[in-house]
């Protein structure tokens, strides 16, 4: 396992993106364990974009306008839903317990989706990984199998890191209301300005 890999893995993942975002919102939301939730939520919406950057999938969605487009405006609109939803569920960054709090699988639906509707994942991985590969390695399929799952470990790792952090703070500022109604609204505004983003992304 090559530093460079790790090190440009380390650099991808820390850097906050929607799955990034998901994790600390259900830190201070509901705190570390539903964090932790999130964070396996995040890293399993990771493995249909490399199983498809591995089988060359990526190609077809690289080339294909029609399929980019699709899973990128369901993408959007799902990261505007979470927009909506956490400028509605005020009362959750209070600390209330509300008889609809989220279950544990809904968490992980929700962290799974987060990471499937986004079509420039496939494509990164599809240029990411061959980068770290020899080509003339007996067992191609095998290094760059075993190059996503350390991905998705470190992926994993620093998401549930976040969490915990999130998770911890939350402790300490659940009793100021009015902090906690400002978190919420800047996290509406960040998963809004994210589907933005992702709509005027191209291919």
């Amino acid at each position: 396992m090559s530093i460079a890999f790790l090190l440009t893995t380390f650099i991808v993942v820390a850097t906050p993106g929607t799955g990034a975002l998901y994790t600390i919102q259900a830190g201070l939301s509901r705190g570390r364990q539903a964090s932790v939730i999130a964070a396996i939520g995040c890293t399993l919406g990771i493995v249909p974009h490399m199983l498809a950057a591995i089988t060359g999938l990526a190609a077809l969605l690289n080339a294909s306008a029609i399929a980019f487009d699709g899973i990128k405006w369901l993408g959007v609109a799902y990261l505007l839903y979470m927009s909506w939803n956490a400028a509605r569920n005020q009362g959750a960054l209070h600390g209330d317990v509300a008889p609809t709090a989220p279950s544990a699988a809904r968490v992980i639906v929700s962290g799974v989706l987060i990471n499937i509707l986004n079509p420039k994942l496939t494509v990164f991985f599809f240029a990411f990984l061959p980068q770290f590969v020899d080509s003339t390695e007996a067992n191609v399929m095998a290094r760059m199998l075993e190059l996503s799952a350390v991905f998705m470990a470190l992926t994993l790792v620093i998401f549930v890191i976040y969490g915990i952090c999130a998770g911890t703070l939350r402790d300490r500022i659940l009793s100021r209301p009015r902090v906690m109604a400002w978190i919420g609204r800047v996290f509406a505004a960040s998963f809004a300005l994210l589907g933005v983003k992702l709509a005027l992304t191209n291919r």
